[in-house]
């Protein structure tokens, strides 16, 4: 019982350290969220590499798809936050819809084992939440 109590007593000073360090951050500029974004892909190639055994060219096409796509996803999600919307469903409208891109062209030059265990890894997972979101909207 005493433990509870000390959780509920200290649970207001874990609140505000968590608000004050996220008040403290700075915006990240065009520069460092570039190279925040291609450190990811990078990480993301090697990742589906290491798992599918991707051939040279299909490490090309993963790396292709996702610098495109998700510069695209990040141009427009910027075109929405200059707009001033604030519709967090709208954002995340987008995310869903360059995330699905993603996943379609996956789809063309992956074999079907790999397509089967790039499904089975998270990817099936991640289509329901999305299909969920789109039958709430």
């Amino acid at each position: 019982m005493k433990i509870y109590k000390i959780i509920i007593a200290l649970l207001p000073c874990l609140m505000f350290s968590i608000n004050a360090k996220a008040q403290n951050q700075q915006p990240q500029s065009p520069e460092q969220q570039e190279k925040q974004m291609l450190e990811y892909i990078d990480k993301e190639v090697k990742r589906l590499s290491d798992l599918l055994e991707l051939e040279y060219w299909q490490e090309f096409y993963v790396d292709s798809t996702l610098n495109h796509d998700l510069h695209a996803r990040m141009e427009e999600l910027q075109n929405m936050q200059k707009a001033k919307v604030e519709n967090s469903d709208l954002y995340q409208a987008i995310s869903d819809k360059w995330m699905q891109q993603i996943d379609n062209s996956y789809k063309r030059f992956f074999t079907e084992e790999q397509w089967a265990k790039y499904w089975k890894s998270g990817a099936k997972r991640a289509q329901k939440e999305r299909d969920k979101r789109a039958s709430k909207r």
